[in-house]
């Protein structure tokens, strides 16, 4: 049987990813793509096979960390076991170090829920 305190958990829970959810259906690619360029840009290219200070970001929406050949990934992002799906994604952008301490990734992160959604539903126009 459920107590009070863990149903409480439970809906709580449920309301967040319902809330992410919802955000991300409803993001705006394009603006997530100024933010990208504006906020990513800098260290990670939306070409594929084009490596900066970070990996490409092409096709990145569904692949596992720490998996283009020719990047010199931290151990942290190479054994951290993630698939980078939108959800994932999310909590990553919000705080990279929180969620993989050691990866080489300093960027601390874009608070804001909309724009961390439109720059994640601009990584999903990112395939072959």
């Amino acid at each position: 049987m459920l107590r009070a305190s863990h149903l409480v958990s439970f809906v709580a829970a449920a309301a967040l990813l319902i809330r992410a959810d919802a955000s991300l259906a409803d993001a705006d690619p394009a603006a997530g793509a100024d933010l990208f360029k504006s906020r990513c840009g800098i260290c990670h290219s939306p070409e594929a096979g084009t490596n900066k200070i970070g990996p490409s970001l092409f096709n990145v929406v569904g692949r596992p960390a720490g998996s283009i050949a020719d990047y010199p990934y931290s151990d942290a992002n190479r054994h951290s076991g993630i698939v980078w799906k939108p959800d994932v994604l999310d909590r990553y952008l919000t705080a990279p170090q929180a969620m993989v301490p050691g990866t080489k990734m300093t960027f601390p992160g874009i608070k804001n829920d909309e724009q961390r959604a439109a720059v994640i539903a601009y990584l999903e126009t990112l395939k072959p």
